[in-house]
């Protein structure tokens, strides 16, 4: 059995999950197309165990996006009764009234155990629906003020990628809505099968939700981001080694002061910060679809002992490995 289809078979949390993206008149197109390029692609090379995906109508009648577009759905309403994870691609307008029946059905939804997640303005159908109440979200940055004004029982995170609140998800502006998505790939199917959707489209590999939203980045210079980008490939399958500045601007072709330059435009962190979360994500990896012992994911990913994986571990995610490991083998045997 491929690598990749046995991640997904034991991370799996159900035979083909299916996402349903929300449609409605004026809809978002880009925040649209995050969703069905990462959930509604066939993806034959990850086995046949990948999501299903359908589009949800909430306004009847033709429905119209940005940019001369008209939509076809495959049904309305009802097909969030049967849906794995629902995504809310953006909203009409933070102004715009939130139907009832929408609020009603996504509470309906989620509590029946449903993932329920948001792109950029969709935090808005969701604090409409009072599923954030009580609860942390993010948003663009742009948002973050009516959304803190209108919604005093929502904890607003000012400057975050995305929020991860277990079964409420919500992204900043339409970039971080990829990130998102990939971080949802990550969860359900492990670290290299989110890598290679990210492979896919084209962009890195993961950026933690925790990153600012606020980053003036360049476009790369061509040579740079070819070389930059082996650089990536190389940490990716070095995780565990010992990695100078001095050692990767070498193998980028540059000095190391302009290497740390272009590192932290491309990544919005530095090179040690992008280290240990990519660490820190494989040991969870390592921990929620493996048996190994502690402390050999420890020397597997480069903390050197188990000691030193438990402090980063907590400090991160506010919770110890095995905790972390036995809260996934719940889910799996519930599942």
């Amino acid at each position: 059995m491929p690598e990749n289809a046995r991640i997904m078979t034991m991370s799996h949390p159900s035979p083909q999950p299916l996402v349903v993206a929300l449609a409605y008149d004026g809809l978002c197109t880009f925040e649209f197309g995050v969703a069905v390029e990462i959930f509604g692609l066939p993806r034959p090379e990850l086995g046949e165990r990948w999501y299903r995906f359908a589009v949800a109508a909430v306004d009847e009648g033709e429905l119209r996006a940005t940019g001369g577009i008209r939509i076809m759905t495959d049904g309305g309403l009802d097909l969030l009764n049967s849906a794995d994870i629902i995504i809310i691609p953006g909203w009409r307008g933070v102004d715009t009234a939130v139907p009832e029946a929408l609020c009603q059905a996504l509470a309906a939804a989620h509590a029946r155990g449903c993932r329920v997640m948001s792109i950029c303005s969709g935090v808005f159908v969701l604090a409409a629906s009072g599923l954030l109440n009580g609860r942390r979200a993010t948003t663009h940055w742009r948002y973050t003020p009516v959304l803190r004004e209108r919604f005093p029982a929502i904890t607003v995170l000012e400057d975050a990628l995305y929020y991860d609140e277990g079964t409420i998800l919500t992204s900043a502006g339409s970039a971080a809505g990829i990130d998102l998505c990939l971080h949802v790939v990550q969860q359900d199917y492990g670290t290299e099968v989110a890598n290679t959707v990210a492979r896919r489209l084209v962009v890195q590999p993961h950026r933690d939700g925790s990153q600012t939203q606020h980053l003036a980045r360049p476009v790369a210079r061509p040579r740079e981001s070819k070389q930059l980008g082996q650089v990536f490939d190389f940490l990716h399958l070095n995780l565990s080694g010992n990695h100078t500045v001095a050692l990767l601007a070498a193998k980028a072709g540059m000095s190391p002061r302009t290497f740390l330059r272009r590192f932290e435009e491309a990544t919005g962190t530095t090179p040690a910060r992008w280290i240990l979360s990519e660490r820190l994500l494989r040991a969870k990896d390592f921990l929620a679809h493996s048996t190994l012992h502690i402390e050999t994911i420890a020397g597997q990913t480069g903390f050197g002992s188990a000691a030193s994986l438990r402090h980063h571990f907590r400090q991160q995610f506010s919770e110890t490995p095995m905790a972390y490991r036995k809260r996934c083998f719940a889910a799996e045997r519930q599942a």
